[in-house]
């Protein structure tokens, strides 16, 4: 029977048949030792990258904490000593010159561009100088321009050259042409300082007698005190102003008082005519032509000086566009002064004598820009990287770090700001309210140059002309002038 037969097969079919099925069971047990081999590899292998990249994201947040937190505290070592400038100017508030020997002669030298709506109402605050007139001459150069500022300018009683030349643009070019034209033509006035203006400027009726004091006292140069025609027009104009205020009070003032050197910015300050013989004529030709000369003043050892009562008026851009404009071409011209200057001014600061001026020249024109620039890019670095990488984590702490380091300088800023309001409360022409409202708005007007000096490190910068129309005569002005000269 087949059944019978399948019972009793032979021993050796047997054997073969266990034999196959622990080959078999060999098989499936090395599978499963190789598969359970293989799973914690990738275990392991997936905990590895894990534990990397959690690694990896731990130290890039803890860079990102420090990193700007760094910044923050460099900012403050760099610029620490102005802290002690603004008690300086608190405690003992000014200098106090011996009254001058003599009256000195002295030439207003005013370049102008297309400033027909203006220059009139600066000659006429200058003719009406507290101060002998046969001892000023005033001389303008209209610079290419095409309105009548030459006309009005000599119906104002004005000397007036006309410049055309379109190669070579700019204000240390105008004045430089026009300083030769007056030694050349008026080596007989015996002028013995000059005093650089703009168009759109006012002079306070004792500016004269006060920049004459400074000079006798053997200054070669100085600045005067920088108020502003339009404070009140918005927050551009605002932002402006007391930054200007800032500057005269809080930097020049106790650069002053404490004997080291000035700096001139722009517009209202005193250069004698030594040093623009000695200089050849006015050899700065920069951007910022002002920055440039108080570098090298610092350099050489040229002491400049402030006089803080003598008050004068200029008008603020007040849109965007024009705030804009001016001030990539002040962070150009900051970075061309750099280039050509930085090698001396780092030499100077180790240089016996000069060395605590030239510091200060170098903290004006650096580090804040690059100091700055630094951070945006290390900041929108990793936050890009986040962002692409997915880690949310990461973009997250980047945000809330910048965010944080923001709020330290707007703070910062803020308390500037109000110091200097408060300070020079009754010299800022504007009601109560907005005199408050634009302290907390000064340091938005300050972030703002952050994208300007960016751009202005790959844009090429030529010299532009800000027009003016704001025509406020001096008497409008100058009555808080008049009660700080008798403080």
């Amino acid at each position: 029977m087949p059944g019978r037969k399948a019972k009793n097969k032979p021993s050796y079919i047997l054997l073969k048949g266990i034999e196959i099925e622990k080959k078999k069971c060999e098989r499936w047990n090395f599978l499963l030792v190789l598969s359970s081999n293989r799973m914690n590899e990738d275990f392991n292998n997936k905990n590895l990258l894990l534990f990397a990249r959690l690694k990896e994201e731990s130290l890039l947040i803890e860079f990102i904490n420090t990193f700007n937190w760094c910044i923050f505290v460099v900012f403050l070592l760099f610029y620490a000593y102005q802290l002690f400038y603004i008690v300086a100017a608190l405690v003992k508030q000014k200098r106090r010159l011996p009254p001058a020997k003599k009256l000195h002669k002295f030439a207003y030298v005013i370049a102008a561009r297309n400033e027909s709506s203006v220059i009139a109402g600066l000659i006429n605050s200058i003719k009406n100088q507290d101060y002998p007139s046969d001892l000023i001459d005033v001389f303008v150069v209209a610079d290419n321009c095409t309105d009548n500022t030459a006309e009005i300018a000599r119906n104002a009683g004005a000397i007036v050259y006309e410049r055309n030349d379109m190669e070579h643009v700019g204000k240390g070019y105008a004045l430089d042409f026009v300083f030769d034209k007056i030694n050349t033509e008026h080596a007989d006035k015996n002028i013995e300082a000059f005093l650089i203006f703009d168009a759109d400027n006012l002079v306070d009726k004792n500016y004269m007698a006060e920049i004459n004091r400074v000079y006798d006292s053997g200054f070669e140069a100085c600045t005067s005190y920088r108020n502003s025609k339009n404070y009140d027009s918005n927050w551009i104009s605002a932002g402006y102003s007391l930054w200007f205020l800032r500057e005269s009070k809080f930097l020049n003032n106790p650069r002053m008082i404490l004997n080291t050197n000035c700096a001139v910015s722009g517009t209202g300050f005193m250069i004698s005519k030594k040093l623009i013989d000695e200089n050849g004529g006015w050899k700065y030709t920069l951007l910022t032509e002002d920055i440039e000369f108080s570098v090298d003043s610092a350099i050489k050892g040229v002491k400049i000086g402030c006089a803080v009562d003598a008050v004068f008026y200029d008008e603020q851009p007040v849109t965007f566009k024009q705030s804009w404009r001016q001030r990539m071409r002040w962070a150009k011209g900051f970075y061309q002064v750099f280039g050509n200057y930085g090698k001396n001014l780092i030499k100077g600061i180790f240089t016996k004598g000069g060395s605590f001026a030239c510091y200060d020249m170098m903290m004006t024109i650096m580090p804040a820009l690059f100091i700055s620039l630094l951070c945006v890019f290390v900041n929108a670095s990793l936050l890009i990287f986040g962002m692409v990488s997915g880690d949310v984590d990461l973009v997250t702490v980047t945000l809330t770090s910048l965010f944080i380091t923001v709020i330290n300088f707007y703070a910062t800023l803020y308390v500037i700001g109000i110091v200097t309001t408060i300070s020079e409360w009754d010299e800022i022409k504007c009601s109560a309210s907005s005199k408050i409202l634009y302290t907390f708005t000064f340091p938005i007007f300050m972030f703002t140059y952050v994208p300007i000096a960016l751009a202005a490190l790959f844009k090429k910068v030529e010299w532009q002309p800000i027009k003016h129309d704001i025509t406020k005569e001096i008497h409008e002005l100058e009555r808080a002038g008049a009660e700080r000269v008798k403080k």
